[in-house]
């Protein structure tokens, strides 16, 4: 078992495993890995956007963001939250290295509020496009409608290598607002009328995404707000926007690597 591993037991059939905590990225470029602790698990019953993140200070630059709490899939078919210790400074070995109160960053100093943060992040440049690609060009179709968007969503990630596109099955993995597509390997969140699509949007479609260890898609059919477009970099999501000839336009870094890679 690696330094960082920990063993995880399921309350239901008190099955253990080892379980690796993921190292999230910081926008100053140092991993972050929530302080995963050994011991029973608790069930996952019903995931709501107030207990599925938990904060976690950087050691290296002091910021902190919500990131997803750790999931793990028991083999009894069970969803397995994994316990986390009290939130503190995390650095790449998970461990709390603040030594204040939760909430302080080293020293009992208090971070500096979300909005006063310098923005760490490149804007977008998209890819150089010298590579030919493999596949034959996109072939869009107008758009008239919001189910003309969804259907455009559908063919463009069939057209990158996806070919088992279908709405969202169960209930519990249907969007808030919007529409979703699923295949294997991939979830996609579509917002097809006017709305700006939000940072709940991205974030909810993303965690789907990570339960499932799919890659994360949104579409628009307007636009996305600014702190959805922030979250969607940090969490490496494609953003596309689907403009009304029905050609989905790479938004960010992930989307134009998606676009040149395929599935």
């Amino acid at each position: 078992m690696a330094r960082d591993d920990i063993l995880v037991r399921c309350p239901v059939c008190r099955h253990e495993q080892t379980y690796a905590p993921p190292a999230f990225p910081c926008p100053c470029g140092a991993p972050v890995v929530p302080p995963v602790t050994h011991g029973a698990a608790t069930p996952l019953t019903h995931r709501t956007r107030a207990d599925a993140w938990v904060t976690v200070r950087c050691a290296a630059c002091g910021q902190a963001a919500d990131w997803p709490r750790p999931e793990l899939g028991c083999a009894c078919g069970t969803v397995l939250r994994v316990p986390v210790a009290q939130e503190g400074t995390v650095g790449a070995g998970g461990r709390d290295t603040s030594g204040g109160a939760p909430g302080d960053g080293a020293g009992g100093r208090e971070a500096p509020p979300e909005h006063a943060r310098p923005s760490l992040t490149p804007p977008h440049i998209p890819l150089p496009r010298t590579a030919p690609t493999p596949r034959a060009a996109f072939r869009p179709l107008p758009v008239r409608d919001a189910r003309d968007a969804v259907t455009t969503a559908a063919l463009f990630l069939r057209w990158l290598g996806y070919e088992d596109v279908s709405d969202a099955g169960p209930e519990e993995e249907r969007p808030p607002s919007g529409a979703r597509l699923t295949a294997l390997g991939v979830v996609a969140q579509i917002e097809p009328t006017v709305r700006h699509a939000s940072l709940r949007d991205v974030e909810c479609a993303w965690l789907t995404a990570m339960a499932h260890s799919a890659t994360c898609v949104c579409f628009a059919l307007c636009d996305f707000t600014p702190t959805a477009r922030t979250r969607a970099d940090e969490l490496n999501v494609a953003l596309f926007r689907i403009d009304l000839t029905g050609a989905p336009e790479p938004l960010n870094g992930a989307a134009d690597e998606l676009t040149a890679t395929g599935a």
